[in-house]
């Protein structure tokens, strides 16, 4: 059964990337001049990275499987489970240092990378969020 922390962390997760599409689709041109935009899609993946990482988090926890050090471990944890593939649990420990960069040295983002993210990692998020679904529903 689904607790409500994981309810709430994953609805937080689609929430925002539905904000992302919302500000990024259909103005893909825009992401290096329109600051508004670009700050409003930097913080929703922010959002969607912290809630990922607080649902890898307390996964670790319900299933007793150690005491990250980082929140990078906590994605090895659940692969090392068999919850997260390698591939997926790869490029959530990524995402990990896209938030870091974000969060400590905004000025230095590279916009490519956010593009990048944008146009090809996305559906991580959404892989991520059906499969910590479904094994806590098994």
């Amino acid at each position: 059964m689904v607790d409500d922390v994981l309810l709430n962390k994953t609805a937080i997760i689609e929430r925002c990337l539905g904000r992302i599409d919302q500000e990024y689709k259909g103005h893909e041109q825009e992401l290096e001049t329109n600051f508004t935009r670009q700050d409003a899609i930097i913080l929703n993946l922010l959002r969607v990275c912290e809630a990922a990482i607080g649902t890898a988090m307390h996964i670790v926890r319900l299933r007793h499987l150690g005491v990250p050090q980082e929140s990078r471990e906590a994605f090895t944890m659940l692969d090392d489970a068999g919850i997260l593939d390698a591939k997926l649990a790869g490029h959530m420990r990524a995402m990990v240092g896209f938030r870091n960069i974000a969060i400590h040295n905004y000025q230095k983002i590279n916009l490519e990378i956010v593009r990048s993210i944008l146009d090809n990692r996305l559906n991580d998020f959404r892989q991520f969020t059906t499969t910590i679904l479904q094994i806590t529903n098994d």
